[in-house]
């Protein structure tokens, strides 16, 4: 009779234990389903109640040069945890670096990108500290239509501490600021650089595109510095390696930041590979006294001695002056017209080139919500006739081509966001 008990009893607790075992993973795996559901969101660290415009620092416990930063945002992620369990919209991630007098020609870059673009941008703004306050007045200012199709962080600018003014001072103020982006955007997988003085005439979707023409070993993207070996500043003068016939220029410059974070570069330095972050300084400490521009040279060595890591993209990607100063020699351009203009040189900003100038300013001016054709297109068309005595200018169809296709999208997007 003992026996029977005995058995009864273990039955019992055999039966209570085990009903206690599936309420406790019924009950964790709904709690994990909400948690990882509410992860699937970007959503970057903000107080609580946070309205739009407000000021948010954000940083690790342990601050690692690379994380010390300024972040602000607007107040339009706030909501996103709401939306998880529907298919969130691609986002693409824009950076540029501002220092020194470039607020207003970076705000002016932002407003062609925003202006034209189809998909969700993310904008990563890395700027002196005394410029975010303008940049997020600006931003926050532009109406409600055009701020549903962004988002942005200002980051405060951010280099390694011990030799953080040689890196600052290297080219232009703060430019060597976008070796350093694959280490600050930790979380970031793929990102497109601009420099300050870039101008989208077309959808920032078109460039974005590339990364899936990417092979297996590419990691970045950017368009050769000149296109005739015989003027390319290159082949003609530079005092180190660089890539290609006639280089690269990285004033446009598509990177997957996952695959550089992970991979190892050949070099000139080691017998073995060395990571991103283990390759900058020594690059810079052997060729400083042998490198012009900076940060680009920097790429072009790197390149050099890794050509498969790159893909080349068109020129009508990246059109310079060097494209038509002397004569047309974009055959990308003459043949589908501009899709990012690059007034390097200063050409916005001077009388030089002044097709170049005509495109800014016409961008600069132009009031959200007008008509774009006859508030954009035609006087810019008109303006152009008037450049005609320049190479450039003999070329200015190339520079209106992409843009009468790009506004006639602007009044549909306007209409359905309002």
């Amino acid at each position: 009779m003992r026996r029977y008990i005995r058995a009864l009893l273990l039955c019992t607790v055999f039966a209570v234990l085990s009903g206690l075992y599936v309420y406790s993973k019924v009950f964790y795996s709904d709690v994990s389903v909400r948690w990882n559901g509410a992860r699937r969101a970007f959503i970057p660290q903000r107080g609580t109640g946070a309205r739009r415009g407000s000021a948010v620092r954000a940083g690790p416990q342990k601050p690692h040069w690379y994380n010390r930063y300024i972040m602000r945002q607007s107040s339009q992620m706030e909501g996103a945890g709401n939306h998880v369990q529907s298919s969130p919209e691609p986002t693409m991630h824009l950076a540029v670096v501002a220092c020194g007098e470039r607020l207003e020609e970076t705000l002016t870059m932002i407003k062609s990108a925003v202006l034209f673009s189809i998909k969700r941008l993310y904008l990563h703004v890395f700027a002196e500290d005394q410029l975010h306050a303008s940049f997020m007045e600006a931003l926050e200012s532009w109406p409600d239509f055009l701020r549903l199709r962004f988002n942005y962080t200002v980051y405060s600018i951010s280099f390694p501490s011990e030799n953080a003014g040689e890196w600052k001072r290297l080219f232009k103020p703060c430019a060597s600021q976008r070796l350093f982006l694959p280490l600050i955007l930790k979380d970031i997988d793929s990102i497109v650089y601009v420099d300050s003085d870039i101008l989208f005439l077309q959808p920032v979707d078109g460039l974005w595109d590339f990364l899936s023409r990417f092979n297996p070993s590419q990691l970045a993207a950017m368009s050769p510095e000149h296109e005739e070996p015989r003027i390319a500043w290159y082949s003609r003068f530079a005092r180190h390696p660089f890539y290609g016939r006639t280089g690269i220029n990285s004033g446009v410059m598509l990177m997957n930041m996952t695959r550089m974070r992970s991979t190892f570069f050949k070099n000139d330095m080691t017998p073995v590979g060395l990571r991103w972050e283990e390759l900058l300084m020594p690059l810079l400490q052997k060729y400083k006294l042998n490198i012009t521009w900076g940060d680009q040279d920097l790429l072009n060595i790197i390149f050099h001695h890794n050509p498969e890591f790159l893909l080349e993209f068109p020129c009508k990607w990246n059109y310079r002056p060097d494209h038509c100063i002397y004569g047309s020699n974009c055959a990308s351009a003459e043949e589908d017209g501009i899709c990012i203009l690059h007034g390097n040189r200063g050409v916005y900003h001077d009388y030089k080139q002044p097709a170049f100038r005509g495109v800014y300013d016409a961008i600069k001016q132009y009031s959200f919500g007008s008509d774009p054709v006859a508030s954009l297109l035609d006087p810019l068309k008109e303006e152009l006739l008037k450049t005609t005595h320049t190479y450039c200018g003999k070329s200015h169809t190339l520079f209106t081509k992409r843009l009468a296709l790009s506004l006639a999208n602007i009044n549909r997007k306007t209409t359905h966001g309002r």
